[in-house]
């Protein structure tokens, strides 16, 4: 046993130099793909190129040095779209190269507004997503019930440190679980324990589950919460009640009273105060905003579908949402 740990070392070592190789590797790329962008884009612009001359660039290539792949004249013009992009915005510089080639194209090609675009650079960053989680979380509208979810904070939780915002959205979806229109909390409750990785995917890398049925024990009654996460950069417990009806306000007195338990028996002297997300099948906004107008626990309300959102529609929310809003103000959501 001591000698295979010896050995599982290496093994780590290893590990860590092929990904020390990769980043450095990445962002030597991403600097090319930069500059062959930049310099067409400046070749259009001073010298009127156009798609005859980017595709005799690209035969050029193709014939004086065969070895070298991935210069076709379409991804010729993706160079150029790249860097006309962000040119302007410096700031990105560092997150373009934190991420792959594959995801700044999906990001470049999907993302329509700017603010988006660093929305998803930067969460792709922290969270290291792969290209197939990506394409995910912009399909599921990610970026859409964040902001949301942002608007919607109670008052209660905007007074957290460290900052609560871009952690929980307004709405939740477990297209991954397959489940019947009509479905009970128990099953809800075993699907995504089930499909615990995509689970954590949609809520975020940064939640370690710990229990399902969490045990918590007040006076000489037992009681059960459904599921019991840690988040790491909040540094909290982070209890999910779930509710396969509609939310209704008597919901927030179940919940208010696991997080006063977890918050006086549970929670470590170091560690901050337990936050309560009731996931209900849907909910009625204003009685959400009625029902936790005087509530002073750090709870909020979410709902869950089964399928993936319309896009258009959650665009459209929010657009009702910020359309007041300045372009200062959204930036910082953003960020």
């Amino acid at each position: 046993m001591a000698l295979e740990k010896r050995f599982s070392e290496v093994i780590s070592l290893i590990k860590q130099s092929r990904l020390a190789a990769f980043k450095v590797i990445n962002v030597a790329l991403i600097d090319l793909y930069w500059q062959v962008g930049e310099y067409i884009s400046k070749r259009i612009e001073t010298e009127k190129w156009g798609k005859s001359i980017v595709k005799k660039l690209a035969f050029f290539i193709e014939q004086t040095e065969p070895e070298i792949k991935g210069f076709s004249d379409k991804n010729l013009w993706r160079m150029k779209q790249f860097y006309d992009t962000y040119k302007n915005h410096q700031e990105l510089s560092a997150l373009l190269r934190e991420i792959s080639w594959t995801n700044n194209l999906t990001i470049l090609s999907r993302a329509k507004s700017i603010e988006e675009k660093e929305f998803y650079l930067r969460i792709c960053a922290k969270e290291k997503y792969s290209s197939r989680e990506l394409e995910r979380q912009i399909d599921s509208g990610v970026f859409e019930r964040i902001m949301i979810g942002n608007e919607k904070l109670p008052a209660v939780m905007r007074e957290f440190e460290p900052d609560i915002s871009n952690t929980f959205k307004d709405s939740y979806v477990f297209e991954f679980l397959n489940l019947p229109e009509l479905h009970n909390e128990s099953q809800l409750q075993k699907a995504l324990v089930a499909q615990m990785k995509s689970f954590i995917l949609e809520l975020g890398k940064d939640f370690l589950f710990m229990s399902e049925e969490y045990r918590i024990q007040v006076g000489n009654s037992d009681f059960m919460i459904d599921l019991l996460f840690y988040h790491r950069s909040l540094q909290c417990l982070i209890a999910f009640e779930l509710k396969t009806t509609k939310f209704k306000p008597e919901h927030l007195g179940q919940l208010n009273f696991y997080l006063e338990a977890l918050d006086r028996d549970v929670k470590k002297k170091r560690e901050n105060p337990s936050i309560g997300i009731l996931l209900c099948k849907n909910k009625d906004n204003e009685v959400v905003e009625y029902a936790l107008s005087r509530n002073l626990s750090s709870a909020m309300v979410a709902e869950y579908q089964t399928f993936l959102p319309n896009k258009k529609l959650l665009q459209q929310k929010l657009h009702e949402i910020f359309e007041n809003t300045s372009d200062t103000e959204f930036s910082n959501n953003v960020n």
